[in-house]
């Protein structure tokens, strides 16, 4: 277990994803997004080189939490997994002090097993690691609007009451030699309203 100052969640609580809707891409035109943050749920290339490249020096990656947890039916489903259990990494992709993207990779034990060095990672870009390997597949993203008093949306706010009451969010399977992981990425306010955010938005 890594400390938190985030409230942990006991292993026996599983994440829920089942009251919320998860759409294809193909129907995000139909749904009003915010046009500064639009470019950057549909934007081609990895989140975080396109974040390093809108906040520069000042971007950062901080790891908020490890921890082994149940998975529900829904992660199940998803993933395509029987397995019970899996290890859920929370990070934050920051611009200076500001939180921009919460993003939360759950990885069933199976998939552990197979590569214990996901545990490992600290405060190593996900993205940026498995792009440097063979085998790697992701499934096209699946967008959701998230409300506040869903679990994933919860850890994402974290109590904030500056933050909206529904955030949007993306996720992709990846399968790392047939093996999958889930990668679920929450934008947060500061990114739609930062100026660094507003000037990558336009270009």
């Amino acid at each position: 277990m890594i400390p938190s100052s985030r409230s942990s969640t006991p292993a026996h609580a599983a994440p829920t994803l089942a009251s919320y809707e998860w759409l294809p891409a193909e129907r995000l035109g139909q749904l009003e997004v915010d046009a500064p943050l639009r470019p950057w749920l549909i934007g081609q290339g990895l989140l975080t080189r396109r974040l390093r490249a809108a906040c520069g020096g000042r971007f950062a990656l901080r790891l908020v939490e490890q921890r082994t947890g149940l998975l529900d039916r829904a992660l199940q489903s998803s993933l395509r997994v029987g397995d019970a259990a899996g290890l859920f990494r929370e990070v934050e992709l920051c611009c200076g002090t500001e939180p921009w993207v919460f993003a939360q990779t759950v990885v069933p034990d199976s998939t552990l097993t197979l590569y214990p060095w996901l545990a490992e990672l600290g405060e190593a870009s996900l993205g940026e690691t498995l792009e440097e390997l063979t085998g790697v597949e992701r499934s096209a993203y699946e967008y959701a609007c998230l409300p506040a008093s869903e679990a994933l949306g919860g850890r994402a706010l974290d109590g904030d009451p500056a933050e909206p009451a529904t955030l949007w969010a993306r996720r992709s399977k990846i399968r790392l030699r047939g093996a999958p992981l889930l990668v679920q990425e929450v934008f947060l306010a500061p990114m739609a309203r930062g100026p660094a955010a507003l000037r990558f938005g336009s270009a």
